[in-house]
């Protein structure tokens, strides 16, 4: 079974020609591929697109298997392989149509638009809420249960909660409404005085006088931010990534994260002006889309990628220019994408012993969740929560304070606490390897060959633009 659609007509104040020739075509094929849906894109290109196509699979829960980018020339004809969560292909009629407008959502976007939302302009969150509440700064034990008490403290119910650490550093966007009357929350001494009783529980430990602001508040008069893709930006603002450079001493183009063997490297690539970044990590979901919108960010352009899941590793490789700098031999800039890049994949990794709970929805739940961890000398090194309805559902990722696993008994207590159900996943640590990153190695049987595509792509850029098509 092949779908195809065609959007006919685009709603822009100024269209180009090509687009006026040759409209946007998105194919979902069933066919072709034994265990996965094949979706191919075939489109003018245009700065953040693709970033925009990878969030809009991803945030419909589709799983990225392969996929294969070829943009060169101001066309783009893109192709992912995907399943749904259970590895299964996608099959449901309202699911295909729903992946089918998406995309050509994200096709009829003005290049403005796209460069908007590449800041904090993509629509995903949380819409019944009134504030959402930006915080970023130095992580430390207790610091999300403070921040909690503050808000309930305040008369604020927290509707959802997305938290990222790493490097010492930690985001989070937190939604909240007024716990005493249903609407807006129009009082701006009081999102005033909220906001000031946040930045000083942030500056706490770290003093005053950031450069950058620690807390934003923003209303529901704007549209929200995509959570996940805001979060990218807001430690990156932080500079976690400079941390990483403990880790990358090595004078060398490969850089490699012992503690998960993320391996990155960066290369020029001789006589098409392009550089080739490699990134050889461990698999997981939504690796592509924390990659690309590194790279999107950072105003880089992909023109050609190949990418795949061997499992449990994943294998990318892109080649790229930056829209900003055209010098193929800056070292230094080459270093700070190279770390940006392993900040990146490293955000999202979960550390510790995972909590997932679901129970009646309590003005003072999350207060309490991240009190009783805290007190129990535990750190959170992630969370994500959020209301449906009358129900609550969070997991949340917690360590001891040296970093290493926690006693289950945390389950218990806190049943005790909030009720419902309490349930533990182990996320095992990523497997120390202290070989060189070479499929020659003997002791690594964790490496396979490098696929590049460095070699084949222009003597097969053709037989690759019949794929997509």
């Amino acid at each position: 079974m092949e779908i195809s659609i065609y959007q006919s007509h685009i709603e822009r104040e100024i269209e180009s020609h090509i687009e006026r020739i040759h409209p946007p075509r998105v194919c979902i094929d069933n066919d072709s591929c034994r265990d996965c849906t094949v979706v191919k894109i075939d489109r003018a290109n245009k700065h953040g697109i693709l970033l925009e196509m990878v969030q809009a699979l991803t945030d419909l829960d589709l799983i990225i298997s392969k996929s294969y980018i070829s943009s060169d020339g101001g066309w783009l004809m893109d192709v992912f392989h995907v399943k749904d969560q259970i590895g299964n292909k996608v099959t449901d009629n309202n699911l295909v149509h729903h992946i089918q407008q998406a995309l050509c959502e994200c096709s009829t976007r003005s290049n403005k638009e796209i460069s908007s939302a590449t800041v904090q302009d993509c629509c995903k969150g949380p819409q019944q809420a009134n504030v959402a509440m930006e915080v970023i700064g130095t992580d430390r034990p207790g610091l999300f249960s403070e921040i909690s008490e503050v808000l309930m403290g305040l008369g604020f119910i927290i509707t959802s909660a997305t938290a990222w650490t790493h490097n010492c550093k930690v985001a989070c966007i937190i939604y909240v409404e007024d716990a005493s009357q249903p609407g807006p929350i129009s009082d701006k001494k009081r999102l005033a005085h909220v906001e000031d009783q946040l930045r000083a529980v942030i500056e706490a430990c770290e003093g005053k006088g950031k450069k950058e602001r620690s807390v934003i508040l923003k209303s529901s008069t704007g549209r929200h931010s995509h959570t996940e893709r805001r979060l990218h930006q807001m430690m990156y603002l932080s500079c976690d990534y400079e941390n990483c450079r403990a880790s990358n001493r090595n004078s060398g183009r490969e850089h490699k994260r012992r503690c998960d063997e993320t391996r990155v490297s960066v290369d020029r690539y001789e006589g098409r002006d392009y550089w080739v970044v490699n990134v050889r990590t461990r698999d997981r979901p939504k690796l592509l889309f924390d990659i690309v919108c590194v790279l999107t960010d950072m105003q880089y352009e992909v023109f050609h990628a190949a990418v795949t899941s061997n499992s449990p590793i994943a294998e990318q490789e892109y080649f790229i220019r930056n829209k900003c700098s055209s010098n193929l031999d800056n070292e230094t800039e080459k270093q700070m994408l190279t770390l940006c890049l392993i900040a990146a994949i490293e955000r999202r990794a979960s550390h510790g012993l995972k909590v997932d709970i679901c129970t009646q929805n309590k003005t003072e739940l999350l207060s309490k969740v991240t009190r009783v961890i805290s007190e129990n000398g535990l750190s959170i090194t992630r969370v994500e929560f959020g209301v449906e309805g009358e129900t609550a559902i969070g997991s949340f990722y917690v360590t001891d304070c040296s970093g290493q696993g926690v006693t289950e008994n945390i389950a218990e207590l806190l049943k005790r606490e909030i009720g419902g159900s309490v349930v533990l996943a182990h996320n095992y640590p990523y497997k120390v390897s202290h070989e060189p990153s070479t499929s020659m190695s003997n002791n690594n049987r964790d490496v396979v060959p490098r696929f590049s595509i460095g070699s084949v792509i222009w003597s097969h850029l053709e037989k690759l633009k019949l794929v997509a098509l």
